[in-house]
């Protein structure tokens, strides 16, 4: 195991809080928000009553599922951090190490849908850099910049659920693990699954986007007084999310387990790969921190535009800590960060399923 005593993955809160975070560089009055743990996006004050929002991921080049899927990860996954401040990103700056072994040919068509997906979001690219570098055999091929640029007071930030609020979660748990181990794996999940098991669980990978029902969000509620925070489920799944919410905003929580939403095509590729899907990456879902009385209307409101909403708990105070119900009996929850995608992955590639 690594000094970072962790797996594959983002470092944990702990690693976080204790080498990054103190080391943040010059500290300037107009970083409204920024590096913070369970933060989506910076905030940066531009005076006039506008603000900054940026915000940064790695990029995907998973040759096994293609060009097309590698740079619709690529494009909505930082898009979906842009997204839960309630607008839509404007501007992207593009970092790529890419290895030695991919071809131009690969390269254009990769680049090409980077541009198409820019293009349809109304994202300009502004630069960046591109190269190829020897060793680099990851799925990660280097990194990409998100920025918009919106009224101060009506940009959100996943640091300010309020206690009380009630936590509402969109679509399934797990949609992106489940959907990249399907898609990746698409022999052996037929053999065990079915058909048409593995044809819905892929086609889950074409709902990884957020931004529809984060723009709903925030044009049906008031933002910052009837919603007050979102923040997308990545790594860690969605009870991870929910747990990084709270600490970032300095509250507690009490969700129910079994409110949390879990598509049955979702629960049997978990369930074969045997991970938890609670904890495991489920980009293509939100969180949204809302203030009671308002939930009816954000969820019938998605609703008519074909996306569920879950209502699966509320947050707290931060002194009653975070509390997950199961079987009707309240206990206190804990996470060490860990999400089981990755073993699971490499566990199933290294055992040869197809």
């Amino acid at each position: 195991m690594s000094a970072f005593e962790n797996n594959s993955g983002k470092v944990n809160s702990a690693v976080f809080k204790e080498e990054l975070l103190p080391f943040s560089g010059a500290l300037r009055k107009e970083v409204l928000c920024g590096p913070k743990f369970g933060v989506d996006t910076s905030i940066i004050d531009l005076k006039n009553g506008l603000a900054m929002a940026v915000c940064s991921d790695p990029l995907s080049l998973i040759p096994s599922l293609g060009m097309k899927a590698s740079a619709w990860l690529s494009v909505h996954l930082p898009a979906n951090d842009m997204a839960t401040t309630g607008y839509a990103p404007k501007y992207a700056q593009v970092v790529l190490n890419l290895p030695t072994s991919l071809s131009r040919k690969d390269f254009a068509e990769y680049w090409q849908h980077i541009h198409q997906q820019c293009e349809q979001l109304g994202i300009a690219i502004t630069g960046g850099h591109t190269g190829q570098v020897e060793g680099q055999n990851s799925t990660i091929s280097g990194g990409g910049t998100m920025f918009l640029t919106a009224p101060k007071e009506s940009l959100l930030s996943s640091n300010n659920a309020q206690s009380g609020d009630a936590i509402i979660v969109s679509k399934s748990a797990a949609l992106s693990s489940t959907a990249i181990l399907a898609m990746a794996f698409p022999e052996t999940v037929k053999e065990k699954l079915g058909a048409e098991i593995q044809q819905k669980a892929a086609n889950n990978f074409w709902s990884i986007s957020v931004l529809k029902e984060a723009m709903i969000a925030a044009k049906t509620l008031i933002p910052n007084k009837e919603i007050h925070a979102m923040h997308d489920v990545t790594e860690g799944g969605v009870l991870g999310a929910i747990s990084e919410m709270a600490q970032a905003s300095d509250c507690g929580f009490s969700v129910n387990n079994d409110s949390l939403p879990i598509h049955q095509e979702v629960q049997e590729v978990a369930d074969l790969f045997e991970i938890d899907p609670r904890f495991s990456i489920g980009a293509g879902s939100m969180i949204m921190s809302v203030k009671p009385g308002n939930e009816e209307r954000l969820i019938s409101t998605l609703k008519a535009e074909n996306i569920e909403a879950t209502v699966v708990g509320h947050f707290t105070e931060r002194d009653k800590g975070q509390q997950l119900i199961e079987n009707g009996e309240e206990k206190t929850f804990s996470f060490n960060g860990t999400d089981p995608y990755w073993e699971a992955f490499f566990k199933a590639f290294n055992a040869g399923w197809k």
